[in-house]
């Protein structure tokens, strides 16, 4: 039997990193509406294509929907599912898991939209015409880290069926 104490210690770490993607994310709005850089983004693509939509809208909303709502969404799922369904949350080792697996795929995700997005942003404005030497490795980095993200909702899925279908602990 776990401990509902030390199930709350793991679920702490979603509800703080929820809340840091949360401030990166409104930092990277605020920074991103400032004329100067406003215009800049404007110049590169941003939103509707090109280096731009990189950092806007893609790099933003990924820290403030999967940093911030989603990792406060399984920690509270996490919070709940024994509370809702009487039974004890199939595995701390699936919960500690989702976390890293989720939390290094968002992080990865936001740096490389960044660093891509301000580097082809960069090349575009040097005259370097041929973006597409650097462009040919976003495509495998962002699998790589697609699918860190997708090992972490996976876990996170599984937790939560195997803890909805077991059978109730007989106290």
């Amino acid at each position: 039997m776990v401990s509902t104490n030390i199930l709350y210690r793991h679920l702490l770490k979603f509800f703080v990193l929820s809340a840091l993607s949360f401030f990166i994310g409104t930092i990277h709005g605020m920074l991103q509406v400032m004329p100067p850089i406003r215009a800049w983004l404007d110049s590169i693509g941003s939103p509707y294509g090109g280096p731009g939509h990189m950092i806007d809208p893609l790099a933003h909303a990924h820290m403030n929907l999967v940093g911030g709502v989603v990792l406060l969404a399984m920690g509270v799922t996490f919070y709940l599912i024994p509370i809702l369904s009487g039974k004890e949350i199939y595995s701390i080792k699936l919960v500690r898991h989702t976390y890293w697996w989720v939390s290094i795929g968002v992080y990865s995700f936001y740096i490389i939209q960044m660093v891509f997005g301000i580097w082809e942003g960069t090349l575009m404005h040097s005259g370097i015409a041929d973006i597409s030497t650097v462009h040919r490795y976003y495509g495998p980095v962002m699998a790589v880290s697609g699918t860190t993200m997708a090992i972490g909702f996976s876990t996170f899925f599984a937790n939560v069926v195997l803890t909805v279908i077991r059978e109730p602990h007989k106290v």
